[in-house]
């Protein structure tokens, strides 16, 4: 998905109102970053958005013992239900199913997923 679309995805976010946001972390087995960034890039992003998850950003962190194992993102839902609904829709598309199969071939990917659900503050200038 080109970075314009990405940027497009959450302005769309932003003018649409209150809603609710998800702080996704990824900690992957030895060596696996670089397969999870490959998946997300030429896989999952194109995924979330087919099923109504609005891209905000994804980040790894820059120094410290995470730098080489984490993938941190946030995604956005129209609601709590909608979040539920989505993930369902996510897990039950077959793209889903073969990317994911295919990307452990040599073994899974990610060791832990946190998942965090965000309300927006008052004067949060994403809402």
């Amino acid at each position: 998905m080109a970075l314009g679309s990405q940027e497009r995805n959450a302005e769309a976010a932003a003018a649409n109102g209150a809603r609710i946001y998800e702080l996704r972390t990824y900690t992957t087995n030895e060596g696996k970053l670089d397969d999870l960034h490959a998946r997300f890039a030429d896989h999952t992003n194109t995924i979330f958005v087919r099923h109504n998850m609005t891209l905000i950003g994804y980040w790894t962190p820059s120094e410290g013992d995470k730098k080489d194992n984490t993938l941190v993102y946030i995604i956005g839902h129209e609601s709590r239900d909608a979040a539920k609904a989505n993930w369902r829709a996510f897990s039950a598309d077959a793209g889903w199913k073969k990317a994911y199969a295919d990307s452990k071939k040599d073994g899974a990917l990610v060791s832990k997923v946190e998942s965090v659900f965000l309300d927006p503050t008052d004067y949060s200038p994403l809402r």
